[in-house]
């Protein structure tokens, strides 16, 4: 009798070891139950798009205003005089150097429209009451591409230009792209005038001043230029964006 109980005591102390090294405890199964579950709940997450390729026109006006809180005010409340002539407003800059001198970029829906609007009395009249100071000027262009991703700087130029052939230029300047980032310069916006596409505008950011600025002014750029087919000097307007839409 006593080495039966001997055996009964041996063979019930062997079943929770079993039941452990077989994988039969229940906290086991939990954690892969709560693993699975875990993996099933994962979402990919898909990286914002920020850059645009399909031509975009646009208005640009760029005028001096006499108190630029007044002006602004202004703008913003002749907002359905734009949309009824198909303009949606998108940026505003203020002059680096002078900051009453403004900038508008507005989107276009139909050029013939937008540029009867720039000619138009009604603008004109809003422009004397809102402050503005002497005559606008306009730029009607085509944007081939746009980055609207965020960027530390709101340092901005907009350079104009001429070239012989806007495709020769493009490929050229694309070919520059690593040498503009390690001067300090990012670009932000790629397009031409409307109606003649070797009129070129390029809006980029001012990422280092100080070597944009050297950048500017050197040999390794003006032979550049030359390479891509620039036939005159560039004429380069400095601001800060003061307000988005």
């Amino acid at each position: 009798m006593k080495h039966s109980k001997i055996a009964c005591m041996l063979l019930y102390a062997a079943i929770p070891f079993y039941c452990i090294s077989c994988g039969g405890g229940g906290g086991e199964k939990q954690t892969s139950a709560d693993s699975t579950a875990a993996d099933t709940t994962r979402v990919a997450v898909t990286p914002k798009v920020t850059t645009i390729t399909t031509p975009e026109n646009m208005m640009v006006a760029t005028h001096k205003v006499s108190n630029y809180a007044k002006w602004l005010a202004s703008y913003d409340a002749h907002d359905s005089l734009r949309l009824v002539n198909g303009l949606h407003s998108f940026v505003i800059g203020r002059g680096a150097k002078d900051s009453n001198t403004v900038m508008v970029g507005v989107k276009v829906d139909d050029m013939a429209k937008a540029k009867a609007f720039a000619k138009s009395p009604g603008l004109k009249q809003a422009m004397q009451k809102s402050g503005v100071i002497g005559a606008p000027s306009f730029a009607f262009v085509t944007l081939v591409f746009q980055d609207t991703g965020a960027i530390p700087s709101d340092l901005r130029s907009r350079t104009m230009f001429t070239v012989k052939d806007w495709n020769a230029w493009q490929t050229s300047f694309q070919e520059g792209e690593q040498e503009r980032k390690e001067n300090g310069i990012t670009v932000r916006a790629i397009g031409h005038d409307v109606d003649n596409d070797k009129k070129v505008v390029l809006v980029t950011a001012i990422m280092d001043t100080a070597k944009a600025y050297a950048w500017w002014k050197s040999d390794m750029l003006k032979k550049r230029r030359a390479a891509s087919g620039v036939i005159d000097e560039p004429q380069r307007f400095l601001y800060r964006v003061a307000k988005r839409y």
